[in-house]
């Protein structure tokens, strides 16, 4: 019965050492020994500031502070809880002196091995001489994240550099990218952090000594098929140190293509040089050096193969120092939809045009290749290029179709003295451009004319309607005129108009800016029928006269200019009709009244049949408006603005149409309290129309003003 005792005894004995182990293991039992000769520190860290469950054991007492362990020491501990990596992380640091002795280059080790699996993070301190350059070469390439982002396998990188005392963050990068290579110039201070239970088991990079790279670090990205990668400066967003030069260098098969998509930026404020992009690109790139390129400039594309990018600094003010930061993402593709069609634009004949011929993204995706567009080379393409006058190019479009290909053009015509201006010039897109297979988006004639001289844009055949959509006068066609005077100080828009109406000219004093605007296909078709006309005439008083010869079939809306913010404080703008024979124009007002307080002066509306002895019609900002108007004659209608108080407008609507003349019935006493109230005011207006018709002031249809 003895030895049977003594037996279970031992059985029980050893299942209690076997539960004690596995307790210990469980509660984080564990051994940390550093050579002497390691420069290496551990330190076991809390997770939170101030902890108070899970304690560190050691000695048999317990802990919830922070516990070093120097080079030569050997510390054994466990924890109180089954889940020490919820509560407690490791940190381990490892000095490397390149400055006193030799610097070990190679694989950088994470030592020492045995860790309890906690929540680690490796810090390696480099210290070289500031002239020597240090490389880091990844054997798993890395991918750069925005700060405060995280990684999908909780791995992070950290690579930052000295310069003098302080720390430079070059960034952080995540695994599985393109970022192969890091250097920088002195200093280096890296960190991985590596999440309790991460098997990884190496660094997965190596330290190796360069020469001095002259510059505060290169990035080197290396793609071997389609990707893309999403970089940044260094201390993002924060900015780069002063006058500091950091570079990106990609390493790209010469059968893919690059773009650069710069997505946010931050300028310093420079005290001396400038803050510039400088690209280095392939040989076959027809300029290979490009300085001095802007943030805010369109960048390279369509680059082919291996090419640099360098973000130079500047001296900064003191004062008001600024940022320089640069984020922007590097897209490599294959080249797609490369069909060379080619085109020959001829601008020896247009002296005063130029164009711009842009390519449009198909949808809003960010990296979407757009056509790339190349004059008198295939190697330097773009996506927007501009053509100067009296040069002939050869355009080639690197895509399928030309879909979404627009032109923008601009062409000045100046008059600086009536006797040598052109008395006739037609405003007519030219053939050089409608006979592309390109869409015009628009053109843009700039008029300037001396305080002498006035500006008549004419339609004579064509004519124009005005663009009213409230009251569904609409301009439909496959083309408008914008209509704007552009004098210094007296901006007005005219308004927007098509052909297809009855405006045959409109007179304005100071310069103009008429601009054709496209909608879509149909201006192919519909280009050969434009009939604008531009006519410098002699100086007129008027500011601004729209003459009208309507067909008696239809009806006509009219409205002041300026529509959306009122005319101008004094503007004062004619209209000159023009009757069918046999036909009386009703006129009416499609307001009340006319809708503006003064503040200085009166508003008036004066109308008055172009006939000897034709009574004037005269009504005031204060009072009624006529419902209609019987004009048996052409006649004229001339609205004058006052200074409006404050957020009032004047802006009119107006509608003529015509009947069959009939019985005579004169226009008598329209506007409400006219002579009871207004007579001061009628003789002022009325006073004023004879002094124009003394002054011998008649219209090109012979009727007085």
């Amino acid at each position: 019965m003895a030895p049977d005792r003594r037996i279970v005894r031992l059985l029980l004995l050893t299942k209690l050492l076997l539960a004690l182990e596995l307790i210990l293991q469980g509660a984080g039992a564990a051994e940390i020994s550093l050579h002497r000769n390691e420069s290496v520190t551990v330190r076991i860290k809390p997770e939170v500031l101030h902890l108070k469950t899970c304690a560190l054991r050691t000695g048999g007492k317990p802990f919830f502070t922070e516990q070093k362990i120097h080079p030569g020491q050997s510390f054994n501990f466990v924890f109180d809880c089954p889940t020490p990596e919820k509560y407690w992380v490791l940190v381990i640091e490892k000095n490397i002196d390149c400055m006193s002795g030799p610097c070990p280059f190679g694989d950088l080790l994470l030592h020492p091995s045995g860790l309890p699996h906690l929540n680690r993070t490796f810090v390696w301190e480099v210290k070289a001489d500031r002239l020597v350059g240090l490389e880091l070469k990844f054997s798993t390439w890395l991918r750069q994240i925005m700060p405060g982002e995280t990684c999908a396998d909780h791995i992070l990188y950290n690579i930052g550099s000295r310069l003098n005392t302080n720390r430079v963050n070059i960034g952080n990068f995540c695994r599985n990218g393109s970022v192969s290579r890091v250097k920088v110039q002195g200093g280096l201070s890296l960190t991985l952090q590596l999440p309790w239970d991460s098997k990884v088991n190496s660094s997965g990079f190596k330290l190796e000594s360069r020469s001095s790279i002259q510059r505060l670090c290169i990035i080197e990205a290396t793609f071997q098929n389609e990707s893309s990668a999403t970089l940044m400066s260094a201390n993002y967003p924060l900015g780069m140190p002063e006058d500091e030069l950091m570079t990106w260098q990609f390493v790209i098969p010469g059968n893919l293509r690059a773009d650069i998509f710069i997505r946010n930026y931050s300028k310093p404020k420079c005290e001396r040089k400038f803050e510039r992009l400088d690209y280095s690109l392939p040989p076959s790139y027809s300029n290979n050096k490009l300085e001095g390129v802007s943030l805010d400039a369109e960048q390279p594309s369509n680059i082919p193969g291996s090419f640099n990018l360098s973000l130079q600094g500047c001296d900064q003010d003191d004062r008001n120092p600024g940022a320089l930061s640069l984020l922007f993402d590097v897209v490599v593709q294959y080249p797609k939809n490369e069909g060379n069609v080619t085109l020959i634009i001829d601008l020896k004949k247009e002296s005063r045009m130029n164009l711009t011929i842009y390519s449009k993204p198909e949808s809003h995706l960010t990296h979407e290749r757009r056509c790339l567009i190349c004059v008198n080379s295939n190697k330097d393409c773009k996506h927007n290029v501009t053509l100067e006058p009296r040069f002939s190019y050869k355009v080639t479009f690197l895509c399928l179709n030309l879909e979404n290909i627009r032109i923008i053009a601009e062409h000045s015509i100046a008059c600086w003295n009536f006797r040598s201006c052109p008395k006739f010039s037609p405003l007519v897109v030219p053939s050089s451009l409608t006979r592309l297979p390109i869409l015009l988006e628009r053109y843009t004639w700039k008029i300037q004319a001396p305080e002498d001289v006035s500006i008549e844009i004419k339609s004579p055949n064509l004519k124009l309607k005005q663009h009213i959509p409230d009251q569904n006068q609409m301009c439909t066609g496959s083309y408008s005129y914008a209509v704007n005077s552009t004098t210094p100080g007296k901006a007005v828009s005219v308004g927007l108009f098509c052909p297809g109406g009855a405006i045959e000219k409109i007179q304005m004093k100071g310069n103009l800016t008429v601009t054709l605007k496209t909608y879509g296909k149909r201006w192919f078709n519909e280009s050969q029928k434009q009939d604008l006309q531009l006519l410098f005439i002699p100086i007129m008083p008027e500011e601004c006269i729209f003459s009208l010869t309507p067909d008696s079939k239809t009806k006509v809306y009219l409205q002041t200019p300026n529509w959306l913010e009122g005319m101008p404080p004094f503007m004062s703008v004619y209209w000159n009709i023009s009757v069918p024979a046999k036909q009386v124009a009703q006129l009416a007002f499609l307001s009340e009244r006319m809708g503006v307080t003064c503040e200085r002066g009166r508003a008036y509306i004066n109308i008055k049949e172009q006939n000897p002895n034709a009574e004037e019609t005269v009504c005031r900002d204060d009072q009624i408006l006529p419902k209609t108007l019987d004009m048996r004659h052409h006649f004229w209608i001339n609205i004058t603005n006052c200074k409006p108080s404050a957020k009032q407008l004047l802006s009119m609507q107006l509608m003529v149409t015509f009947i069959q003349k009939k019985n005579r019935s004169g226009n008598h006493n329209w506007c409400s309290g006219w002579w009871d109230c207004s007579v001061n005011g009628y003789c002022a207006c009325h006073f004023l129309h004879k002094e124009k018709e003394e002054k011998g002031n008649t219209n090109s249809n012979g009727g007085s003003i």
